[in-house]
Formats: C-alpha cells, sequence, structure tokens
C-alpha cells in the first residue's frame, strides 16, 4: 500500500497550488480519502474529505469556498485544489485513505503561503 503526495511548495498569499495524492496497493474506489494538514506543535486537522462511491464532500469551515476535493477513480488519485491560499495555511498536508478499519496514511507534502 503506498500513498504519494506532490505537488506542495512555496507559494504568495492569494495563489493557488493543486496538492495530488497517488494511491496503490488497494482498491481506491471504495475507500473514502481525505486531506489533513498539521503545523509544528499541532495535532493533525481534517481539511477535507470525499467518500468512496458516491463522492460527497466536506470542508473544514477555515477552507469552505476555496479549496476543493476531488478523485479520479481511474487513474487513483485525490486531489485538494486550493485557491486564494492564506498563511494560516502554511502546513505539511497529508492524505489518508479509510475503509472500515483501514487507515493509510502518505508521507506529507509541505505548503508554505508566504511573501
Amino acid at each position: 500500500v503506498q500513498l504519494v503526495e506532490s505537488g506542495g511548495g512555496l507559494v504568495q498569499p492569494g495563489g493557488s497550488l493543486t496538492l495530488s495524492c497517488a494511491a496503490s496497493g488497494f482498491t481506491f474506489s471504495r475507500f473514502d480519502m481525505k486531506w489533513y494538514r498539521q503545523t509544528p506543535g499541532k495535532e493533525r486537522a481534517l481539511v477535507a474529505g470525499i467518500s468512496g462511491f458516491h463522492e460527497r464532500r466536506n470542508y473544514v469551515d477555515s477552507v469552505k469556498g476555496r479549496f476543493t476535493i476531488s478523485r479520479d477513480n481511474v487513474k487513483d488519485i485525490v486531489y485538494l485544489q486550493m485557491n486564494n491560499l492564506k498563511p494560516e495555511d502554511t502546513a505539511v498536508y497529508y492524505c489518508k485513505a479509510t475503509y472500515g478499519s483501514l487507515n493509510y496514511w502518505g508521507q506529507g507534502t509541505q505548503v508554505t503561503v508566504s511573501s
């Protein structure tokens, strides 16, 4: 099982980034996929999620209207489109795959929003 995030980097406030999380080793379409983020000294926090078959989406209030989660069940990739980025969005972003009691995490990708 492998989850590999990519797309992080340095961006100015108001800018955009798209994160990708490529999955392998499990039946991707069955799993709920989520994006979390973590800053030093704080717990990992849920940012957005998308369910398996029905692709229901949910977002934390602070990113609603700015971030969009989507998935490609053919390529086995989940995306996080991030627009109008703010300095407080700076964090390491992780993707997580969940199905019942199964939970898989990626290694994370750094997003830094700074002028």
